[in-house]
């Protein structure tokens, strides 16, 4: 099939309001000067970005609604950012079970029902190195993309699996697919991973150092992320050479937990006054620990079984396959990329402050 890119490429991009969303719309005008850039999102944002031709507050599982959307807009390509992520209060049960698979799953399944039918060639889709390694007691190290997913994990890492499938099924010559799987991204907006190293600060948590801190872990600057969806959509519409495949998305400079932490913390110049190792087996008992006062309290903590396991795992990619077919290198290093995320975070904090003074007089 003759490429459209020649044309002014008209691109979807569900999510666009979230955390990967306006970076991507960036790589994608950067990719594409000329491109039209549709935003499906639930809610339209408080300030429209003048790099997007249309917002559509739409939910990407009403089926109907997206049909006639993207019949509207015939897309060239289809970028599927939008799903649920989970906080940290969440990631180790399962209460949101429900609510998350019908998003991840149902909502994918209607965006490649509608970008099918409305005749679009390419369908890149935002899956996670969780669907790996969400199976918390494994052991990752230099995988690639031919190591198999968990199918029993966490219940996100399960329901981008399950994604996953239906993607990797919609792949034909009329609509080419491909899966990007980030590593546990940070960067501006970001609400998880920053945050969640920030408090362990006021709650005096920065001395102890789970394990022997030496595990090497794969973490992603969000706007190297963008770029790879940028690569990806022009792949697909060019090469093809991308379709039915996945891809580990990650700044290919593993580090380990504790210094990944200590860097988040000097940008934020606090430097633990000892270090303290709690080893692994005794860090689940705190966790579990941890996790009663949680129930017992209703006060979250920042310990618990999974956060020990995820503290102390290896898991890290290999890039060269993202490297051979999309082109994919990390642009912004760890070291900027952390400064840009922390100084950003710092603006939110001190933004928050100012706001809550002002609402006491």
């Amino acid at each position: 099939m003759p490429s459209k890119e020649a044309e002014c490429p008209r691109i979807v991009l569900t999510g666009g309001n979230g955390f990967y969303g306006g970076h991507i719309i960036a790589a994608l005008r950067e990719q594409y000067d000329d491109c039209r850039i549709f935003v499906l999102d639930l809610k339209s944002p408080l300030t429209p970005s003048h790099d997007v031709e249309e917002y559509f507050a739409v939910d990407i599982t009403a089926e109907e609604e997206v049909k006639k959307i993207l019949a509207l807009i015939r897309p060239h390509a289809v970028v599927h950012t939008a799903g649920i992520t989970t906080l940290l209060h969440d990631r180790y049960s399962r209460r949101i079970e429900k609510h998350l698979r019908h998003v991840n799953i149902d909502g994918t399944k209607v965006m490649l029902a509608a970008a099918k039918e409305a005749g679009c060639e390419a369908f890149v889709f935002t899956s996670s190195c969780c669907v790996v390694t969400d199976a918390l007691r494994g052991y990752y190290a230099n995988i690639n993309e031919e190591y198999p997913v968990s199918t029993k994990s966490l219940m996100y890492g399960e329901s981008k699996v399950e994604a996953e499938r239906l993607v990797f099924a919609a792949d034909s010559a009329e609509m080419a697919t491909c899966i990007l799987r980030p590593a546990v991204t940070f960067g501006e907006g970001e609400y998880v991973l920053v945050p969640s190293v920030h408090a362990c600060i006021a709650k005096f948590e920065t001395p102890f150092r789970l394990g022997e801190g030496n595990n090497l872990w794969d973490t992603v600057y969000v706007g190297n992320v963008a770029y790879a969806h940028a690569l990806a959509v022009r792949n697909l519409l060019t090469t093809r050479s991308a379709h039915g495949e996945a891809f580990f998305i990650q700044n290919n400079e593993p580090t380990t937990f504790r210094e990944f932490s200590l860097a988040v913390w000097k940008e934020f110049d606090h430097y633990p006054p000892f270090e303290l190792e709690i080893p692994a087996s005794l860090g689940m008992i705190v966790g579990m620990l941890s996790e009663a006062w949680t129930w017992l309290s209703g006060t979250a903590t920042t310990i618990s079984r999974g956060s020990v396991l995820d503290a102390t795992a290896v898991r890290y990619a290999s890039g060269e396959k993202a490297r051979r077919i999309l082109g994919y290198e990390a642009r912004v290093s760890l070291e900027d990329g952390l400064k840009r995320s922390c100084k950003e975070y710092a603006d939110r904090l001190r933004s928050a402050a100012a706001a809550k003074e002002t609402a006491k007089r």
